[in-house]
């Protein structure tokens, strides 16, 4: 009886243990797009690469990862340099004020095998406000780049930039932004 319960002890302890792993995200190839309604006669967009970020990835338990990402509002780009610095303006993001966009999951809804509803809470402006990411795990592999774990996902969301204290030009500047994110994160 002590041998079967030593022989169970040390099957107990080298059994493969699963747990979430740490990625980082990576600036070179994620993405926040952004598209705004003006005046009615077209929807342009801007773009900010993401700064920083982490991913806790549980792949066994994937309601259970967790994400944070940092963008640096002035790298804002659109394509045309005053346009650039007017939104940098404290007429929209004032950068000098609140140089950074935050976002940080607090629960994740998986809803299909490769789709979740990311829910958390994106500070902008100085103001935070419950958004929900609908996201899309394209693949989990080796990057034959890097030759790191790498995961890939795309996300989407909509809210208003008022909720947000942006107001400048409402309502004939549109309220309601829409973003496109393309994101990928190495193992730590």
């Amino acid at each position: 009886m002590h041998k079967l319960f030593l022989f169970i002890l040390c099957l107990f302890f080298t059994l493969p243990v699963f747990a979430a792993e740490t990625y980082l995200i990576d600036p070179s190839h994620s993405s926040v797009l952004w598209h705004v309604n003006h005046f009615g006669f077209s929807n342009p967009s801007g773009k900010w690469m993401v700064g920083s970020g982490t991913l806790l990835l549980d792949e066994t338990k994937p309601a259970d990862s967790q994400v944070e990402v940092t963008i640096q509002v002035a790298d804002i780009v659109t394509g045309i340099p005053k346009l650039d610095e007017h939104l940098k303006s404290k007429d929209f993001f004032d950068v000098a004020t609140f140089p950074t966009a935050i976002f940080k999951s607090n629960k994740i809804d998986m809803i299909g095998k490769n789709k979740a509803k990311v829910h958390g809470i994106l500070t902008v402006h100085g103001i935070s406000k419950p958004i929900t990411l609908a996201v899309t795990l394209n693949k989990i592999g080796v990057s034959p780049i890097t030759g790191k774990k790498t995961v890939g996902f795309t996300a989407t969301t909509q809210f208003k930039r008022s909720l947000l204290g942006i107001n400048k030009y409402l309502p004939g500047l549109g309220d309601d932004v829409k973003i496109d994110i393309e994101a990928e994160a190495n193992l730590k």
